[in-house]
């Protein structure tokens, strides 16, 4: 069968696809920027990536009308908590207009749980998406889910970081609001097992886990697995803006996306129940088990997908190889280079860069910007890396993007997510046996000047540390 998966390169499209491949089917992947795609998807068969954007109407042409299902887990396509739920009706609309002219059976669709009777505009927004994408032409299969537990989920990643860094926390009241988490394990058994099953044709379930519990028991009950004491205090007196402010600090989450999430954390997230786990022989897995499936992908290296490296936590709106091509003119440039003593040793330097490798040289230095950056609203150093040896095109690195990444060319391209008056690119590059490191920046006006010459003692010192480490044998 030949099945449509939008949203692709997202953190549930990245590990759904595999389950389709291996049972024989060949999937077309709708993508914004193919040349992104390919780096995810290059160790897999039967894939068909097609550029376009569901924006963009007229892009939709290029996708293959000869499919039989469809795969609908577009979400937040905008980093702007303003105008998100514009974006993605405008999205379904486009989609179910393609769909209706192809030989598109079955469109299973992944929502949020809208019991509610007070929806943060997030909620709506999943609700609206849903009512725009019902047809006559073809059947939808609705699964509406809660809180999703899992390496690299949004929702995992925020309460790692709430629980380990923090031994005391005075929280925002909506830590006691009810949801029930289910595992990502579960919800993509969801996904794959409604596949042509007519039965589910124009029905729509709730999907959750065994337990309803409220965001506070889930931190306590994290904590407990990781054998963290922590001692929570509520308080009624934090706005939402607060909150969000809170949650941006502590998290690994832009402020944006804070914004969202405070929004709807405030609405209780308890599914209707239904026949749905008898119907596809599935038993959602405990909070307690979705941990500990998570951390073994961790403690493997495992994780297949990351929301940190999604466009959601990116400020980049184009496409990514629109940055490819590292300026010439009217730039200021730190350059480096040094004969190289062990290729592999070397490339396998240039490959863990960042995270908890660090950067080489200088690391106070380097946690001094990220935090300056995260004071201004930026990313910071919080994303890290979502492997500690392996890089992709469009990973989140620290507070830089893969732009390129080719370890057999000895090419490793990355540009800044920082906050600064300007663009900035760094470079690594080996060639006939020399290494060389390029600093890039690109300034906006006379603040990008004042920035550079400001920071230019710090490059010295710091971007020939850096290189001198990355070459030095073991």
């Amino acid at each position: 069968m030949k099945i449509l998966v939008t949203g692709a390169t997202g953190y549930i499209g990245k590990r759904l696809i595999p389950l389709l491949i291996n049972d024989g089917h060949v999937v077309v992947c709708p993508v914004r920027d193919v040349k992104r795609a390919e780096s995810y998807f290059k160790e897999e068969q039967n894939i068909i990536l097609v550029e376009a954007d569901f924006l963009k109407a007229d892009s939709l042409n290029n996708i293959p009308k000869d499919v039989e299902a469809a795969y609908y887990l577009i979400h937040s396509m905008s980093n702007s908590a303003k105008e998100f739920h514009v974006l993605e009706e405008r999205c379904a609309f486009n989609f179910k207009r393609y769909a209706e002219n192809t030989t598109i059976k079955q469109v299973i669709y992944l929502s949020g749980i809208t019991n509610d009777t007070k929806l943060s505009k997030h909620l709506l927004s999943r609700k609206n998406v849903e009512k725009a994408l019902s047809s006559k032409s073809y059947a939808l299969t609705t699964f509406k889910a809660g809180i999703i537990v899992g390496s690299g989920s949004s929702s995992f990643e925020i309460i790692r970081d709430i629980v380990e860094k923090l031994p005391f926390m005075i929280a925002p009241k909506w830590l006691n609001t009810k949801t029930q988490p289910l595992g990502v394990r579960d919800v993509l058994a969801f996904l794959h097992k409604a596949l042509s099953k007519k039965e589910l044709y124009n029905t729509s379930y709730d999907i959750f886990g065994p337990e309803i519990m409220t965001y506070k028991e889930m931190l306590l009950q994290f904590a407990e697995f990781r054998k963290l004491k922590r001692t929570i205090v509520t308080v009624p007196v934090m706005t939402p803006k607060l909150s969000s402010y809170w949650l941006y600090f502590v998290t690994s989450t832009s402020y944006k996306l804070a914004s969202s999430l405070v929004n709807s954390m405030g609405v209780e997230v308890i599914g209707n129940k239904s026949n749905i786990n008898q119907l596809l022989d599935i038993e959602p897995i405990s909070y307690k088990k979705a941990l500990e499936l998570a951390f073994k992908k961790i403690e493997q290296n495992s994780i297949i997908s990351s929301w940190k490296d999604s466009y959601v936590s990116s400020k980049l709106q184009g496409f990514l190889h629109e940055f490819i091509n590292v300026p010439e003119y009217g730039c200021f440039k730190d350059f480096k280079k040094r004969k190289v003593k062990d290729r592999e040793i070397v490339l396998d330097r240039i490959w863990a860069i960042g995270g908890n490798t660090g950067w080489y040289y200088g690391t106070f230095l380097w946690k001094i910007r990220g935090f300056l950056d995260q004071f201004f609203g930026g990313a910071g150093l919080r994303r890290g890396r979502r492997h500690p040896t392996e890089l992709n095109v469009g990973d989140a690195l620290d507070f830089w993007r893969v732009i390129f990444a080719d370890k057999e060319q000895g090419k490793l391209l990355l540009y800044a997510e920082m906050i600064m008056p300007g663009e900035a690119w760094l470079e690594f590059k080996i060639k006939d046996g020399i290494l060389y490191q390029t600093a890039t920046f690109r300034p906006h006006g006379l603040a990008g000047r004042m920035y550079w010459y400001s920071v230019m003692p710090f490059h010295w010192f710091v971007f020939n540390g850096m290189i001198n480490n990355i070459n030095k044998l073991k």
